[in-house]
């Protein structure tokens, strides 16, 4: 299979969710979605389809997830610093793939953007982008591309903020998509019907 570019892709999905349920019993990420498939799935099948490889960032005990990111193609690494954020989910992913050419970083609870959309973002990081976002009706969402330039920094983020200071600081590369896929997740059950 040819892709867009050789970054890697990294799926961050070692958040709590308590928003979707606040007694922490249940996974939203591995909540079926209307078709049967697990939202988590949902979201690393459609980045598998647009890149070569895929880093799967989980909670460290999230067996069960775990388990499903790895059926569905994805190399498993557990954050044991996932409770300080996604910034910290984020720095794991980058260290885990230290060689990579640069990432599309995809949330686990976003299972409905389109390939085409993970394609284009990926595409743009191979053409030289060194960071890149799709933007659905003037809201900026996911996946978001990094050129391998942004490794050192990528991989010192630490806390709740992620990478978004690194967006706001430097030179962002936008695509305007027809996907409003870029800016749905799943914050609670009533998410799932979508």
């Amino acid at each position: 299979m040819t892709y867009a570019s050789l970054a890697t892709g990294l799926l961050l999905a070692a958040g709590r969710g308590t928003r979707f349920d606040p007694t922490g019993q249940q996974n939203k990420l591995l909540a079926p979605l209307p078709d049967g498939t697990p939202v988590a799935r949902a979201a690393a099948q459609r980045l598998l389809a647009s890149v070569a490889r895929v880093v799967a960032v989980v909670r460290t005990g999230d067996e069960a997830l775990a388990h499903l990111l790895n059926d569905a193609g994805c190399d498993v690494i557990f954050s044991s610093e996932a409770e300080r954020g996604m910034g910290a989910s984020l720095a794991a992913g980058v260290h885990a793939s230290a060689d990579a050419d640069g990432w599309v970083v995809a949330l686990a609870d976003m299972p409905w953007i389109a390939p085409e959309t993970i394609e284009a973002v990926a595409r743009r990081l191979g053409q030289g982008s060194s960071i890149v976002a799709p933007v659905y009706r003037g809201r900026r969402g996911h996946p978001v591309g990094f050129g391998a330039m942004h490794g050192t920094a990528l991989a010192a983020l630490n806390g709740d903020v992620g990478a978004r200071l690194l967006l706001e600081s430097s030179d962002l590369t936008t695509i305007d998509v027809d996907d409003a896929g870029v800016i749905a997740d799943v914050d609670t059950p009533g998410d799932l019907l979508r």
